[in-house]
C-alpha cells in the first residue's frame, strides 16, 4: 500500500504530534494543579477565619459571665 519510507515518515510525524499533545496536556494539568492549590489555601484561610470568630465570641461570652458574677 505505502512504500516503506512513507510509512516510517508518517509514524515519525505521528510521534511528534503525540509528543506535542502530551506536552500541552502536562502544561494544562500544571495550571489546574496550581489553581487547586490556591483554592485550597483560600478555603483554609476561610476555615481559620470562622474558627477565630467563634473562639472570639466564646471568649467574649466568658468575659461577660465573669464580669456579671463579680
Amino acid at each position: 500500500m505505502y512504500e516503506p519510507f512513507e510509512a516510517a515518515a508518517k509514524l515519525e510525524t505521528h510521534k511528534q504530534v503525540t509528543d506535542e499533545r502530551w506536552i500541552g496536556l502536562e502544561r494544562r494539568l500544571d495550571t489546574i494543579e496550581k489553581a487547586l492549590e490556591r483554592l485550597e489555601k483560600r478555603l483554609w484561610l476561610a476555615v481559620y477565619g470562622v474558627v477565630a470568630f467563634v473562639l472570639t465570641r466564646g471568649v467574649m461570652s466568658l468575659l461577660e459571665l465573669t464580669q456579671d458574677a463579680v
